[in-house]
């Protein structure tokens, strides 16, 4: 594979600090000044340093689930700490996604469609930090490694209780295409193929010899909720879209089920994928 090649600037992104973070960090000032604690005093009973602590209590840096389990037991929050922690990490994703990943967390059924990248709740770490690390415009370092927390974060859907029956068809260029270095490709793949033996997720490749389909017109997302409301989904180039009018998600489910028939089987499927990884 090629040798990595290296980025070019493409502007900046520097978003404002969401208010959750702001709250969450008002809740630890007050049960800190209650319990009779420093700053310092509670970054050593956490085992943060005194900058983290002050820039979580200011709103600057978001709580990270380590800090609120460990701030919950220093100073008797209640729990009040831990049930924002959630909306946290939920506030460190892209502003378009984030209402939909919202509805995510209530799904019952999720199927998606991915021709050009592996979908986010199949991402390893590092894959998914390449991506980030190629946005146009640029994010920050602290902006981008937060991102690749709450894609992280996203994917205890995989194995939260109640079960929700999951399903990825992805494009055979998204696993083609050489993000990173080789081995960063390699374990991607592999890790698809571990996540492919959950019982209640099915992982196909769409071939890129089948001709015409219906994912031919993009990536969608159909999505149905603990109270069986049906979503549909899709984003491009940064901009999001939540579909809830119920003709239009019928016709993404019927698109949907399409593609299904029409793309590999799950056996042959980790069968490709298994050959792809062999070749890198």
């Amino acid at each position: 594979m090629a040798a990595r090649q290296q980025k070019k600037p493409c502007g900046n992104n520097n978003d404002d600090k969401p208010a959750i973070w702001a709250g969450y960090g008002k809740l630890v000032r007050l049960f800190r000044d209650k319990a009779g604690l420093t700053q310092q005093a509670l970054a050593d009973a956490v085992q943060y340093s005194y900058e983290q602590v002050a820039s979580i209590e200011q709103g600057r840096r978001p709580a990270k689930a380590a800090f609120t389990e460990a701030a919950e037991r220093v100073l008797g929050a209640g729990g009040v700490l831990a049930t924002l922690q959630d909306e946290v990490e939920r506030a460190k994703l892209p502003s378009f996604f984030q209402d939909f990943a919202l509805i995510e967390t209530e799904a019952v059924s999720r199927f998606s469609y991915d021709p050009l990248l592996v979908p986010g709740l199949l991402q390893t770490e590092e894959y998914a930090r390449e991506l980030f690390a190629g946005h146009c415009p640029q994010l920050s370092e602290e902006t981008a490694e937060q991102h690749v927390e709450a894609r992280l974060n996203r994917q205890k859907l995989l194995t939260r209780t109640p079960v929700a029956e999951l399903s990825f068809v992805i494009g055979e260029a998204a696993l083609r295409n050489p993000l990173g270095s080789a081995t960063v490709m390699r374990e991607q793949l592999q890790h698809l193929l571990q996540q492919g033996q959950l019982r209640n997720v099915e992982v196909q490749v769409m071939p890129t010899v089948r001709g015409f389909h219906p994912g031919l017109n993009g990536p969608m997302v159909v999505l149905e909720t603990l109270e069986h409301r049906q979503v549909g989904y899709f984003e491009s180039q940064g901009v999001g879209l939540v579909i809830s009018d119920a003709a239009k998600v019928s016709s993404l489910g019927l698109r949907y089920g399409k593609l299904r028939s029409q793309a590999l089987n799950t056996e042959e499927s980790a069968r490709l994928i298994e050959r792809i990884a062999g070749e890198l």
